[in-house]
């Protein structure tokens, strides 16, 4: 269905505002990702993933023959994609894993290029990327202009201050109605909430105010000092940051499931052999392996699809 998440935001997990969403800029998140992710981000468990001919003949001949192809993926933090040492510069994370075996069972190599989220779709349809990851949601706006492999279920989630008990958790946006919602500049999080604010006025109520950020680490500052009364982001996402004991929030709730995919320009003949890749993935063992690294068991998907309908 992305990311994934200053003074007080350096010593935690960054937000992660990638799945139907958009990843902050790209920061030092060694520090920030917790020893559970730095960890997590040790393992191997892709290296093995090997060649299987009947999927890489999906391929199109002229990728075959160069047996590269350019991914422009999005960097937030854990668990979808993030440093876990500044000083390499090399991404870790769901996504990232999901890519180099996707890459070994087709028999290509995927070269990673760190891009930001907003940039990413736009540049596959001008040819600069050929596959785009950020944790994308499928909705049915970017089925207009983009086709997605699907390859894990993520969505829409709620976080608050770890001490704030007074908002239940959230079904229906008129219950922020009169509350300041923060979220990334970009991100499906953003457009929904800014095209429902109707909610609150038809019924009589003040609308909620919707606070949108480029940067992760500002937004959970905000939402640490208050000035945000509740962030929505990616599930998953959110559920780490709360697992992270300094975060000082709680994961509240899910709001809305949506499936997450790679990115493709519209027409493009490289899914199906995506597709088959992935539940390659699926029917090896990899996929779960990868799944149990980062904590995401909860967002598996039993088979990959091309371009499916939002969930509703």
């Amino acid at each position: 269905m992305r990311r994934p998440f200053p003074a007080a935001a350096a010593l935690l997990p960054v937000l992660v505002l990638t799945a139907c969403g958009a990843t902050p800029a790209a920061t030092d998140t060694a520090a920030v990702a917790g020893s559970s992710a730095v960890a997590a981000a040790g393992q191997d468990v892709v290296s093995g993933v090997r060649k299987v001919d009947a999927v890489a003949a999906l391929l199109p001949e002229e990728v075959r023959r160069a047996g590269t192809l350019r991914l422009g993926g999005a960097v937030g933090s854990p668990p979808t994609a993030f440093y876990p040492d500044p000083a390499t510069r090399k991404a870790a994370g769901l996504d990232v894993d999901v890519a180099d075996a996707v890459a070994g069972v087709l028999g290509i190599t995927v070269q990673h290029e760190t891009a930001a989220f907003e940039t990413i779709l736009p540049a596959l349809g001008s040819g600069k990327y050929d596959v785009g990851t950020g944790n994308f949601g499928v909705t049915a706006a970017r089925l207009k202009s983009v086709d997605f492999v699907t390859y894990i279920d993520d969505g829409q989630g709620f976080a608050v201050r770890k001490e704030d008990t007074s908002l239940p958790p959230v079904t229906d946006l008129v219950q922020l109605c009169g509350l300041t919602i923060g979220t990334g500049v970009g991100t499906t999080f953003e457009s929904t909430l800014n095209a429902r604010k109707n909610v609150c006025t038809d019924v009589g109520k003040k609308p909620y105010e919707v606070k949108a950020y480029s940067d992760g680490g500002a937004l959970l500052t905000s939402l640490r000092q208050g000035k945000v009364d509740t962030v929505m982001s990616t599930i998953n996402g959110l559920r780490y940051q709360a697992s992270q004991p300094a975060s000082g929030t709680r994961f509240l709730s899910e709001f809305h499931r949506l499936d997450v995919g790679f990115a493709f320009k519209k027409g493009s003949p490289l899914t199906p052999a995506f597709q088959a890749a992935v539940n390659q993935l699926i029917k090896d063992g990899t996929y779960d392996r990868i799944l149990r690294k980062w904590g995401t068991e909860d967002s598996a998907v039993t088979e990959s699809r091309i371009n499916p309908p939002e969930h509703q």
